[in-house]
Order: C-alpha cells, then sequence, then structure tokens
C-alpha cells in the first residue's frame, strides 16, 4: 500500500513508520564527527539491499525530505525553536532528516529524511563489520554460520540495530513518533508544541510498520518481504506497547505543556492496558507495575517463543489500517 502525499505536518508524521522494523530515536541522527559513527548515507546500503531501499523509496519517510518543510505550521515551529531553516535546525533534524558525513568526518548535513540509519544506527562504525562474510571471496549465501553469528555480535556491539532486536527498534521509533526523543528538552517541547507542532499518542507498531515500510527481505534465506503472521504480529504488538510504556513513563515529566503531559499519559494508559492483557506471561504485569527498559526487555525475551493471539489478537489493527 503506498501513500498519497500529505499536505500538513501532522501526516507528514503519522504516516511514517517504522522498520522491522520504523520508524523513528532516529539513532542515525544523533550528530556525526571523527570521534563518534556517523551517517554514511542509504547509497552505502543500497549497494546490498536494493529491494529494501526501492521500498523505502516509496514511503513518506523518504518522500517527506522535499515536502515537510512546506507542510502547514513547519515554518513556525522551525523558527520557534531555532533556525527558520528545518534542514539546518537541530531540533528538527533530530527526527525528520538523516544527517550523512563524509568518511573524513566532516560536519554532517540533511541529505535524507529518515532513512536506513535513521532507524538501523550510525553505520560508519559497523558497516564493514556488516559486509564481511569471511573473506573477499565469501557471499553471504556461503557464510559459515559460526562467522555469521560473530559477525553480528560485532556489528551490534558497534551500533547496528538489527531486525532481530525488536525492543531497540521499537524503542527507536517511539523516541520521535512519540515526540519523547532524548536530545529534546522540556522547554524545546513547549515551544514546539506552542507553534503547532502534532503528538500522535496513538502510533502503534504493527500499524506503521507493516504498511508501505514493510522490507522483510532477510538474509541468506530471503523471504520476499512476506507478510508477519499472526504470531508473530501479536509478538510485535506487545513488544511495541513495552517500548510505548517505557518511553511514555520517562518522557511524562519532561514538560509541564498540558498537550504533552496528557498524550504522554494516554500512552502510558493505553500501553498499560494492552499489556494488561497478557495475563500468561508475569514478567507483562511486572512491566505494567515498574516502566523500565529492564522489565520490558524481559518481558520482550519471555514472549519470543509465545503465541499470544488468545489474548491480545482482538486488539491488533485491522490490515485496512496500515499507514
Amino acid at each position: 500500500m503506498k501513500l498519497q502525499p500529505m499536505q500538513n505536518l501532522s501526516g507528514l508524521l503519522a504516516a511514517g513508520a517504522i522498520v522491522v522494523l520504523a520508524a523513528i530515536v532516529f539513532l542515525g541522527n544523533r550528530g556525526a564527527s571523527a570521534q563518534e559513527p556517523f551517517s554514511i548515507g542509504a547509497k552505502a546500503c543500497e549497494e546490498c539491499h536494493q529491494t529494501e531501499v526501492e521500498v523505502w523509496r516509496e514511503t513518506t519517510h523518504f518522500k517527506s525530505f522535499r515536502a515537510v518543510h512546506k507542510a502547514e505550521n513547519a515554518r513556525a515551529i522551525a523558527e520557534a525553536t531555532g533556525d527558520r531553516n528545518m534542514r539546518r535546525n537541530p531540533t528538527c533534524t533530530t527526527c525528520h532528516y538523516t544527517l550523512v558525513a563524509k568518511e573524513d568526518g566532516t560536519s554532517a548535513r540533511a541529505r535524507l529524511g529518515p532513512s536506513c540509519e535513521s532507524c538501523h544506527g550510525n553505520a560508519s562504525a559497523w558497516l564493514k563489520i556488516h559486509n564481511n562474510f569471511g573473506g573477499a571471496d565469501i557471499k553471504v549465501e556461503n557464510e559459515d554460520p559460526a562467522h555469521r553469528t560473530e559477525r553480528i555480535a560485532q556489528a551490534s556491539a558497534a551500533g547496528m540495530l538489527w531486525p532481530a532486536e525488536r525492543y531497540d527498534i521499537a524503542a527507536n521509533c517511539m523516541d520521535c513518533h512519540g515526540l519523547a526523543n532524548p536530545g529534546l528538552s522540556g522547554e524545546t517541547l513547549g515551544q514546539m508544541l506552542g507553534a503547532g507542532h502534532p503528538i500522535n499518542p496513538d502510533f502503534e507498531l504493527v500499524k506503521y510498520s507493516q504498511g508501505s515500510v514493510r522490507h522483510r527481505f532477510f538474509r541468506p534465506t530471503p523471504n520476499d518481504n512476506k507478510e508477519m503472521t499472526p504470531v508473530e504480529l501479536a509478538r510485535l504488538f506487545v513488544e511495541g506497547q513495552a517500548a510505548k510504556l517505557v518511553s511514555a513513563a520517562g518522557a511524562i515529566a519532561k514538560s509541564d505543556n498540558e498537550k504533552y503531559v496528557a498524550a504522554q499519559q494516554k500512552r502510558a494508559t493505553d500501553a498499560s492496558a494492552a499489556l494488561s492483557a497478557v495475563t500468561s506471561v508475569a514478567e507483562a504485569a511486572a512491566l505494567v507495575a515498574d516502566p523500565t527498559e529492564a522489565n520490558a526487555r524481559n518481558l520482550v525475551a519471555a514472549i519470543a517463543d509465545k503465541d499470544l493471539t488468545g489474548e491480545v489478537g482482538g486488539l491488533l489493527p485491522a490490515k485496512a489500517d496500515y499507514k
């Protein structure tokens, strides 16, 4: 399903989704320097992941690069938080753009909308690890399983978020789609909302990840972008609710803006209600009682092989509502 171009900022934000994936801390936008990992751009990913990049080019994430600054209230919001040019405004670039730098560590510039590294992490530190299948002449389909395990571990240690790291991917999305990015201060959030920036407390992982942005072409056994099974969707839903609750609980004290507080309270209430339906796993109740990242990770680990369709299947969004 392809999204139609949006005419206002609320629509642009709502239509974006994660990569599972989201979806949007956009880790790829957390600065770039010679000392820190930085984004190197989608072309580096396209060499091996052409089908995934083709999917991305049909999403609002991609199209927003040329559209979001023209949206309703965009200039007012940018001016309220600093530079009227969104692509130069650090507040705006936190979520709306991928800041790409050259490999010599020169200053990063907004070159893309939310892209590969927005969801999977700045690639300068992990791309070579990710691309090494055991030698110059070895292709991914011939990679030794032990080498693959080690490669994944090393790339993860260098900052890559793999599709299988579902909680991290989901939490990454919630930072931007929940307006909870740690780089945004309470004062800045108040300025944004006062100037008309939207906030969508109803962002839900399945709805926003399984529509236009779905790109399930996993290797070494490609699955041709198949839809998730009901069991997989139920687990993804719970993982998203776990990330949403932790995000809301951590963000609610960031600002005293009434609109912001109300939205975070709704996020927390909705997520708690959804997680309370998971009665077969004690970790769900523990997370509701104490919404910490550690408890969320415990829950995600506990449901890794569970069929939760009987408990949350009725809470899943209809396929027709996917973004």
